[in-house]
């Protein structure tokens, strides 16, 4: 089964988490792929403490940040973490920001798609991000649009510790 957690509202990251647990909590082996993410949120340590493998790139920045050469390194960061990631037995695979790193070309599209492709009868994938490219929706077997309807960043709150990152 494919799961993808996509939009523009808050939660992608967090409810990919959440089934991470909830799979570790019943014995299954699951393997976390974080694009663009440095692998440093709050919940990856207790998530690996749990037994997950977690797979990061360092270095990561906002893609409209990046230079010519940061974007090459990203793309070498995200497919080697897949790569490595894939090697591994899962019954849980989750891909966080996928769907950016496929839309900015960070990472082996081919890859990703094969992955993902490859997952129907032998594990479950996660995609996450905010915007999925059209193979994502069609082969997605459950699809959920996050949706900002209200957000404290509107008002100039910052994101707290803990809490929103």
């Amino acid at each position: 089964m494919i799961h993808l957690y996509w939009g523009n509202g808050k939660g992608k990251t967090t409810a990919a988490m959440g089934l991470a647990l909830r799979a570790l909590g019943h014995g299954r082996r699951v393997v976390i792929v974080q694009f663009l993410k440095d692998g440093n949120s709050g919940e990856i340590e207790p998530l690996r403490r749990l037994g997950a493998s977690v797979y990061a790139c360092p270095n990561a920045k906002f893609t409209w940040l990046m230079d010519g050469a940061e974007r090459l390194q990203a793309r070498d960061n995200g497919t080697a973490a897949l790569q490595r990631a894939i090697a591994e037995p899962c019954d849980l695979l989750i891909l966080d920001e996928a769907c950016a790193a496929y839309e900015n070309d960070l990472v082996d599209r081919d890859l990703l798609q094969h992955v993902v492709s490859s997952s129907e009868t032998s594990f479950e994938v996660v995609l996450t991000g905010r915007t999925p490219a059209g193979w994502m929706q069609a082969a997605a077997d459950y699809s959920t649009e996050m949706r900002a309807c209200q957000h404290p960043y509107e008002k100039g709150v910052p994101a707290r510790e803990g809490i929103e990152y």
